[in-house]
């Protein structure tokens, strides 16, 4: 998914993120799940707002999918469990990159992943400064396209988490 912060000096910040889960409406409200380095830029950004937008576009299908919404930390079971499902490169891989900072060269990062990983063992726990972020939607869009460019757009809105949902079609 392509997801949006802010900058403290409000500039804005796209980059894809991997959407690892989708929780449904009984569990936590409903909410989507991505995992980062908390010390990267994006990780502080959302840190300082509280929210967060992203799309998910398919192409292929004709469709998309915006959504808007608070963001809080998921760093206990589930970003443990998901830790522990990643491949072990991957797992050393979180622990040497200092997400978001300058990098002297690729192998200075090679280099600090090997000690990390004989640091460490074979079988780290995750870092500290790692784990999931939740994005807790207060408005979700679903565009799908339509001949001559009049697509079907729907929002369903709600002023807080809290709130029921109001929905309504948009213009495309």
């Amino acid at each position: 998914m392509a997801l949006a912060t802010v900058d403290p000096a409000g500039l804005p910040n796209v980059r894809i993120v991997l959407l690892k889960e989708i929780e449904p409406a009984t569990e936590n409200g409903g909410a989507f799940l991505f995992y980062t380095n908390y010390e990267s830029a994006k990780a502080q950004e959302i840190e300082a707002a509280g929210q967060a937008a992203f799309v998910l576009h398919w192409k292929s299908l004709r469709r998309q999918i915006r959504v808007r919404g608070a963001v809080t930390r998921e760093s206990g079971a589930k970003a443990d469990a998901y830790y522990r499902s990643r491949a072990p490169g991957s797992r050393f891989g979180a622990w040497t990159s200092q997400q978001s900072k300058p990098l002297v060269s690729r192998e200075a990062l090679l280099k600090e992943r090997d000690e990390i990983a004989a640091r460490l063992g074979s079988d780290p726990d995750r870092p500290p400064f790692w784990g999931g972020f939740r994005v807790t939607p207060v408005e979700i869009e679903f565009w799908a396209d339509g001949a001559d460019r009049l697509h079907d757009r729907f929002r369903w809105a709600r002023q807080t988490t809290a709130d029921p949902w109001t929905v309504g079609r948009l213009y495309p």
